[in-house]
């Protein structure tokens, strides 16, 4: 007995979405008068035409419009008379019949809606068709949710394809909107115009965390970025309370999400306790931890329990499924912040085969851009660098050194560095069998002991980009027992 697809057998009877009618309408209009270009010239394409003959002329007329010349009967006989594409439609005559079938030029965006919409249709009838096919086993190497993630990934392209609306504003609108975020950075404290990273110095210099922005947080092994993420993440979510208290009728008053796709949710949960409470990660685990380290420990947890923070541990993690996740977080609580850690674990949309990791991570810098613009919320992404960092004296790290760097930098608004001299100095440590004698290696020694003391407890964050500010040096406090990062007060020597 032959299995038959009902789905597929129901749509094979069907016609494709069209109206032929529209696109000879319009394709009048244009040639009657160029001026109707303008109206549709944003959003429609050759392809987006039923008939491609249709398609054809069209290209060919928006080809002379853009080079300012005239496109009309006379001037594209020429062409289609050489390359015979008109003989099947009654050759250049059937120029002279759509001018004939024009109804009206002020119509002609309508008619391109017609057409762009009749298309958009026949693309989901394709994407409908592939879902289907692949369900029934047409793509095996795909598991269930791999072609859930693919057919999301071509809805959204699909969706965001083409789109016709007109972002132009007055320059009015625009300096309006930026004297009232000049305002609100003016009433808040600290004069922060973005989301605050519960770090005073790195405020200062950034102004905050701002919509649509994505910010690459990078450092080698061991610098302790993801402690100080976690520590950016921990300060949003406390200004998000702040603001909260502040505006208590905000029915979506935001969250920060974590996408932790080295370490599980329980890890980094317990790291942040650590941060907060001041006990040793490790003796948390195990469980070595005295009546008032565990009180201290509680009553850390109860306030962490009130931020609104969120973690997804999921490894691997593509850029659809992460899109998806980010807009449904965005739908029902708001979202303010999305930290990702870190950029090279990720993978790309299913169906998408980039010919090496360079342009994979291409393509994934520029999904993380459009997904901040889109949601309107800053992306923090941390990053690898590369181990030519290793090999300078000076191992601060620079530009140069991200790791698959192709479009990192570029599609990036701010690039940060994360650098402690103590990490380095410690593994410097002279060794008595480098010197002939004991007085040479105790100077030396000294030498090392004075400059560990002086940069013990202490990080830098270099700012190498920032799109929209200056650039240059924070420095912070650290403290490697709990990898924990704050202030660092240079006035009293120690954090706040």
């Amino acid at each position: 007995m032959t299995n038959i697809d009902p789905p597929l057998l129901g749509l094979s009877q069907r016609m494709p979405p069209s109206n032929i009618a529209a696109e000879q309408a319009l394709l009048g209009a244009l040639l009657a008068n160029n001026k109707a270009y303008e109206r549709v010239s944003d959003y429609l394409a050759p392809e987006h035409f039923a008939d491609p003959i249709n398609g054809r002329i069209f290209q060919s007329i928006a080809r002379r419009i853009d080079a300012q010349q005239i496109a009309d009967p006379i001037t594209l006989r020429a062409e289609f008379e050489h390359a015979g594409v008109l003989e099947e439609v009654g050759g250049t005559a059937y120029l002279a019949q759509l001018v004939s079938a024009m109804v009206g030029i002020i119509n002609a965006g309508d008619y391109g809606r017609v057409i762009y919409d009749a298309w958009v249709r026949r693309q989901l009838i394709d994407i409908g068709e592939t879902v289907v096919n692949n369900a029934f086993g047409a793509e095996p190497e795909l598991d269930g949710t791999q072609q859930i993630g693919s057919a999301e990934e071509q809805l959204f392209q699909l969706a965001t394809q083409g789109r016709s609306d007109d972002r132009m504003v007055s320059f009015e609108f625009a300096l309006t909107a930026a004297i009232k975020a000049a305002e609100l950075a003016f009433q808040r404290v600290g004069h922060v115009s973005g989301l605050s990273t519960g770090l005073r110095d790195l405020d200062s210099k950034t102004g905050g965390l701002h919509p649509s922005d994505l910010l690459i947080l990078a450092g080698r092994p061991g610098m302790g970025k993801t402690a100080l993420a976690t520590k950016i993440a921990f300060g949003a979510s406390r200004a998000i309370m702040a603001e909260m208290a502040a505006r208590p009728g905000n029915k979506k008053p935001g969250s920060v999400v974590i996408f932790s796709l080295e370490m599980s949710s329980q890890q980094l949960a317990t790291r942040l306790l650590s941060e907060e409470s001041r006990v040793q990660s490790d003796r948390i685990r195990k469980g070595e931890i005295n009546e008032r380290d565990f009180d201290r420990f509680v009553g850390v947890a109860k306030e962490l329990q009130t931020l609104p923070l969120f973690i997804d541990d999921t490894p691997a993690i593509t850029m659809t499924a992460l899109r998806t996740r980010c807009r449904r977080m965005s739908r029902t609580r708001g979202l303010s912040l999305v930290v990702i850690d870190y950029l090279q674990l990720m993978r790309p949309s299913p169906g998408t085969r980039a010919e090496n990791r360079v342009l994979e991570i291409s393509a994934i810098t520029q999904g993380l851009k459009a997904l901040a613009k889109e949601l309107e919320a800053p992306v923090l992404a941390l990053s690898q660098l590369s181990r030519s960092v290793e090999s300078r004296e000076d191992k601060r790290p620079q530009l140069s050194d991200l790791r698959e760097s192709g479009s990192i930098e570029q599609d990036a608004d701010a690039v940060m560095f994360v650098y402690r001299d103590e990490y380095y100095l410690q593994q410097r440590a002279p060794k008595q069998m480098a010197f002939d004698n004991e007085e040479k290696f105790q100077s030396a020694l000294e030498k090392w002991q004075r400059d560990l003391e002086a940069v013990h407890n202490k990080a830098e964050l270099l700012l190498e980009k920032q799109r929209h500010g200056p650039t240059g040096k924070i420095d912070l406090f650290f403290e490697g027992e709990f990898t924990r990062f704050a202030d660092l007060d240079t006035v009293h020597g120690g954090d706040d």
